[in-house]
């Protein structure tokens, strides 16, 4: 295979005399015949470096064979071809693209036993080839979604699993942010793709695993973690363009084989990464891509529907993580937009977290327990017990800012817990290193203020001492420049 040998010789007169005599014996039934008349020339103009000629010699052959539908000589002379010494790519690469486009109108026809052939005979042409590299991603996507369809259709549990893993590890062996003749969206869309089978292999993984009782190990943890580093192969600043914020095309290859889900690129990436945080439980995560899909100007100027449940989940998510700065950042930087004023009983809910003050539980379910607890997102009972246990570390912050000391059943009436469940919160946050505590089991007194050495009492003194000494030698110096005017004002 090569383009760089200079062209020695021009065949299109040649080619344009036997053309006709191969299709009249062609429609005569006599395609072998014309074929092997076809081939004489085709070597002779692949040797003299002709790629115009050759490239519709080659395209006539396959066209033939199409039309005649055979496709068993089809797929053979594909291969052929393909193989041919010193072949050129250009020539490779148009007859590549001719078969793919006969791709629908063979399925609709003749069925998926033949669509199927010529497909694995693509793929086995593609194979290795960089410049052919997109046709190849592109064809084993159509047959991805084959194996998706049987995934739908399948009846069985383990030909669903084998069906939907097969689809998954097809375009998963396709390093598509590596090919150079790709537009960039159509590689994004690509990745996306990859994640979206490799969430759904993982999901039936887990079911499966949790169904048999086995541990984490034998469910879908690795699909879990490619699914992660394929979102880290999508540039989210190319997401923020504005023709990634409206509704994508369809994949032309999928346009071959049926219709596609017409969903934002952009959105639908936020989506994908959405589900894996809610899998790892990671709900700043969450909270943050809700964040980023509120700022979608579509989504953000629907202010009855899409743009009030993104920034409804914003709130959720945010008060569900655990208390860090950025944590904080992000749940002031919410209370303080005049969006969320609009939400009011998400507006009041966020401010209890805000504001320096107790929330006692009881009281957080008698204002938001029943509306909370009808939302898709605290339905869940593990969410709502990390709601509970968000209360309570807010609850020990608030002490700790107020108390340096206080009685172990004070401090346990003050968060409606019994004494194990205070004392494990309390070395939580102090494992976690938003408080210092220390209990003193013997006397039950929690203290919240370390003890000072005498270095840093020292230290503190000699600084307070500096700035007071500045302040009076300031006030000396002022007191001596209004004296000295007063004189000269009398001098006067």
């Amino acid at each position: 295979m090569s383009d760089n040998k200079k062209q020695e010789k021009d065949f299109t007169s040649e080619v344009d005399t036997l053309l006709p005599e191969t299709s009249s014996l062609a429609k005569a039934g006599k395609l072998q015949e014309a074929l092997d008349k076809i081939a004489v020339l085709e070597k002779q103009t692949r040797n003299a470096a002709d790629p115009k000629s050759t490239t519709t010699l080659v395209k006539t052959i396959s066209e033939y064979c199409y039309n005649a539908r055979d496709f068993d000589l089809l797929n053979s002379n594909i291969t052929l071809l393909s193989k041919k010494h010193g072949q050129l790519k250009s020539v490779i690469q148009a007859m590549v693209e001719q078969a793919m486009g006969w791709l629908e109108d063979i399925r609709k026809k003749e069925g998926d036993k033949q669509w199927l052939q010529l497909v694995e005979t693509l793929r086995e042409v593609t194979e290795g080839k960089i410049f052919l590299e997109t046709p190849r991603a592109r064809v084993t996507l159509l047959l991805s979604r084959y194996h998706e369809d049987l995934y739908n259709k399948s009846t069985s549990t383990e030909e669903k699993r084998k069906s939907l893993e097969t689809a998954s590890e097809l375009l998963s062996d396709l390093q598509v942010e590596t090919y150079s003749s790709m537009e960039r969206r159509e590689k994004t869309e690509f990745i996306l793709e990859q994640m979206r089978l490799l969430i759904a292999v993982a999901r039936l993984k887990d079911d499966v695993a949790k169904a048999e009782g086995k541990d984490s190990l034998a469910g879908g943890d690795a699909e879990w973690v490619k699914a992660r580093v394929g979102g880290r192969k999508v540039n989210e600043s190319f997401l923020k363009e504005p023709e990634n914020e409206v509704f994508i095309h369809a994949f032309r290859v999928l346009a071959m084989a049926h219709e596609f889900d017409m969903q934002d690129l952009k959105l639908k990436f936020y989506d994908l990464m959405i589900q894996h945080a809610l899998h790892q439980s990671s709900y700043l995560d969450v909270a943050k891509y809700y964040h980023k899909v509120w700022e979608t100007p579509s989504i953000k100027d629907d202010v009855n529907d899409k743009g009030k449940t993104a920034l409804e989940h914003i709130v959720y998510y945010i008060v569900l993580s655990p208390h860090d700065n950025e944590q904080s950042d992000m749940l002031n930087r919410i209370y303080l937009n005049p969006a969320l004023e609009k939400l009011q009983l998400h507006y009041n809910l966020v401010k209890c977290f805000v504001t320096r003050e107790l929330m006692r539980w009881p009281g957080i379910i008698e204002l938001y327990g029943e509306f909370l607890r009808a939302t898709p997102v605290f339905s869940i009972e593990k969410r709502w017990e990390d709601m509970h246990t968000r209360v309570i570390e807010h609850n020990i912050r608030v002490v700790a800012a107020y108390y340096t000391r206080i009685t172990l059943s004070r401090l346990t009436a003050l968060l409606d817990l019994d004494r194990k469940q205070t004392e494990e919160t309390i070395a939580r946050l102090v494992v976690g290193k938003t408080i210092w505590a220390r209990i003193d089991r013997p006397t039950e007194i929690v203290t919240f203020r370390s003890q000072r050495s005498a270095e840093d009492v020292m230290n503190d003194w000699s600084s307070d001492m500096q700035k007071l000494l500045g302040l009076v030698e300031k006030t000396w110096m002022g007191m001596n420049a209004a004296q000295a005017a007063q004189s000269r004002i009398k001098a006067s």
